[in-house]
Order: structure tokens, then sequence, then C-alpha cells
């Protein structure tokens, strides 16, 4: 029997699984997927707009406090935050993909939002970043040229650079041939990165570049710089180009998202933990006494039972597959039937304006938990002693509104696995 059974496949599922197997526990995530990692941005988003405010927050460390009494931050001390974020940020570093906070912070707790370009030239606010989308950041002074490919799909670099001048940033854009990438017809960003680990097509790319740079511009490119060979295929382009370069990430597939993915799971098979994909949790067995016997999951035969001392639960929200509805307006945990405080009428779902500057309350929603991160009932009492929850399937947020998502996973998923690892479950 394994110490610890994460079901789920996403930042936060992985960040509990690297905690508690340094923490010398026996781990193994297995996930109908394979996270909303593939489809981020591939940013550490701690806080950007505040919940009771349309306006955006500059050093978000310093509004956790302020957040409603409910928010998975508030379950933390500051100082839990602050470490959980500063040891990913040691790990990515550890791993060859550094992220880091605005330049020249050296103290996360006063560390300030980067503002990066997004795929539609908005100002994107985010609390760390990969190195590769550094350059990009809108508060430098030299102007961007934003270099495009003719043919490739979701990145329009004269929507974006039209964008960046109506906010006031100096910007201008150009295409290249798809030809210096690939020869097929239809290849998407993930394809293109695989491509651009090639020394020879980064060559032919620089040398393309480098001819349409003028003196003192940084260039912004899809996020398609190399995949396996990122940090070298970066450092290489930039030697070449003479010119500071910046990835703009792009629509899903998300090619930074999938280069931490790989990472993290490169890293968690080398500390022992198995990440299996396509094991879809379908049911469960408890005992008499609160505690979870075995999970279940699909398999082309009969299903397959797991067997461990504690679970934890990380299959996000509705978005991520963790929560399931139907006509009549009823709203689920889809593996164990947790309590939600999700409204159970579809008229108390959404307000009446999509852009309403509260949000909609189907998407605060989900699993409450208690300062263990322990699911539990309205009564308080946890619903079974041996489980424990962390990242969007939690209530009390909107983290897509608020752009906290990723911080969310980051630091519940590492808070939860010390509760686990501290608990009498797996001592």
């Amino acid at each position: 029997m394994i110490d610890l059974l994460v079901i789920g496949a996403g930042l936060s599922g992985l960040m509990a699984a690297y905690h508690a197997a340094k923490a010398s526990l026996s781990v193994r995530v297995i996930a109908k997927g394979l996270g909303a990692l593939h489809w981020d941005a591939g940013t550490i988003d701690v806080l950007a707009y505040p919940p009771d405010s349309a306006g955006v927050v500059n050093r978000p460390l310093d509004q956790l406090a302020a957040l409603p009494p409910t928010h998975p931050y508030r379950l933390l001390d500051e100082a839990d935050i602050h470490a959980a974020l500063e040891r990913f940020a040691a790990l990515t570093a550890e791993l060859g993909l550094p992220y880091r906070p605005a330049a020249g912070a050296d103290d996360f707790v006063v560390s300030e939002n980067i503002l990066l370009p997004s795929p539609l030239g908005a100002a994107r606010p985010v609390f760390l970043a990969p190195a590769s989308q550094h350059a990009g950041d809108l508060g430098r002074p030299e102007p961007m040229l934003i270099v495009g490919f003719e043919g490739l799909r979701d990145f329009y670099p004269a929507l974006i650079a039209e964008n960046l001048g109506k906010l006031g940033y100096a910007a201008r854009a150009a295409f290249l041939p798809f030809a210096l990438l690939s020869e097929r017809r239809d290849a998407n960003t993930v394809h293109l990165a695989h491509a651009l680990d090639d020394p020879a097509r980064r060559r032919n790319l620089a040398v393309e570049l480098k001819r349409l740079a003028g003196p003192g511009e940084r260039v912004g490119l899809p996020a398609i710089v190399g995949l396996d060979e990122h940090p070298a295929a970066l450092a290489d382009l930039e030697q070449q180009v003479g010119a500071p370069i910046f990835e703009i990430p792009t629509l899903p597939p998300s090619v930074p998202g999938i280069r931490l993915y790989q990472a993290l799971r490169r890293h968690l098979l080398q500390l022992g933990v198995r990440v299996e994909a396509g094991m879809e949790a379908v049911g469960f067995s408890s005992d008499g006494g609160g505690n979870i016997q075995w999970v279940e999951t699909a398999t082309s035969a009969r299903p397959l039972k797991h067997r461990a001392r504690a679970y934890l639960l990380a299959t996000g929200g509705i978005l991520g597959g963790g929560f399931d509805s139907d006509h009549t307006g009823r709203v689920w945990e889809v593996v164990f039937d947790l309590p939600l405080t999700v409204p159970q009428q579809r008229s108390q779902w959404f307000r009446p304006l999509f852009l309403h500057p509260d949000g909609q309350p189907v998407n605060r929603g989900g699993v409450r938990v208690n300062r263990r991160f322990q699911p539990v009932h309205p009564s308080g009492e946890p619903v079974y002693a041996n489980l424990w929850a962390a990242g969007g399937v939690l209530a009390g947020s909107d983290p897509i509104r608020e752009r906290s998502l990723t911080g969310i996973d980051v630091v519940t998923g590492m808070a939860a696995a010390k509760q686990i690892v501290s608990s009498q479950a797996i001592t």
C-alpha cells in the first residue's frame, strides 16, 4: 500500500506529489487527463484582480489579508504562502526552467506583478514568469517587434502590436514565411516548438530575425522557441539575433505549460513518483470509521482499485472536470460526491451581466475545507479522515476572474501535502 494517492495531474497535484515525495512518502498520481497546464499561459498568477474591485493589483502578497475569509489563501499564514512560492521558484531553477518575479526583485514579499503582453496585446499581470517571457516586461523601455509566421493559427502580430500601441507601448509587427519553421502545412505550436529544438532551423530563423529587428528593439515571438531543449534554444537564438527575445503564449495547446508539466513529471519520476494519465476515478469505498479504503479507476477491462493511506483530491472545478452538472441545476463533485458550495439551482449560477464586476456565483463554488485542507460537511466536520483537497476544486475564490488559479495551485498543493505528511493517516 502506498502512502499517498493524488487524484489529478494539474499543478496542484504535481506540487503536492513533489512535497510528499521529498518528505519520503511513497506517492502515485492518477488522472483522467493531463491537467490544465496544457492550456494555461505557463505563468504563476497569485492575484491580479481583487474580488471586490475593478482595479489591478500591483503587489499581490500585500493584498492577501484583505481577501474574504473563505478564500483559499486565507487558510494559510502569509509566511507559508511566501515560502511555497519561493520553493516553487527554487524548484524550477533546479529543473533548468527558472521562474522569476519582477526584474531586480530579491524579496517575494514586496515583489510586484509583471505586465506581459497577452495573445491579444493586452497587459497581462503575472507574479512569476518563465525566463522566456521576461524580456516582454512592458515596464522595459525598448520598443517591441512582434513577429508572426504566415499561416500560423492563433497568433496575430498586427493585432498584438496595434493593441499594445493603444496602451502606449511602442510596438510594430512583421511576418516571416511559415516554411522557416516546418514543411508541414498544418502544424500547431507544439510541433513548431519541437522543430526549433533543431539548431539548423534556429540558424535560419535567426538570420531573418536579425534582418527584421531594428536598433534597440526586442523581439516577441509566439511561444515556440524549443520544447525539450528550450533553455538552450532560447539562449542560442538570442545570441545569434543579438537582441532580447521574449515569447508570447498562444491559444492552447500551451507550449510554456507543457514545458513545465514535462519538467515536473520527469523530476517526480526521479523521486519515484509515477504520473499516470488515462485513469479516470469512477468509484471509491470507505470503512465505517470514516476512512477511504480505495479509489477505483476505469480501464478497458475491469475497474482497477488503488489503495493508499491518504488521498488528495486535485481534480479542479468545473473547467478541470472535477465537477459535473445536469439539466436540473445539480452540480456534484465527480469522485467522492463531496458537499459543494455551488448553487444547486441554475437560476442562481449566473448574474444577468456576463462581465459583472462580482463575477458569477457558479465560479466561486467548490469544496469547503478546514485549515488542514480536509473537505468538510456544512457542520465543519471532516467528510473523511484520510482525504485532503487542493487547487481549483476549493471553494471561496473565482480564480479565472482573479487571475489566481496557478498561485492557488502551488500554495494549496504544497500546504495540503504538508498536512498529509504530518497526519496520523501516514504515521
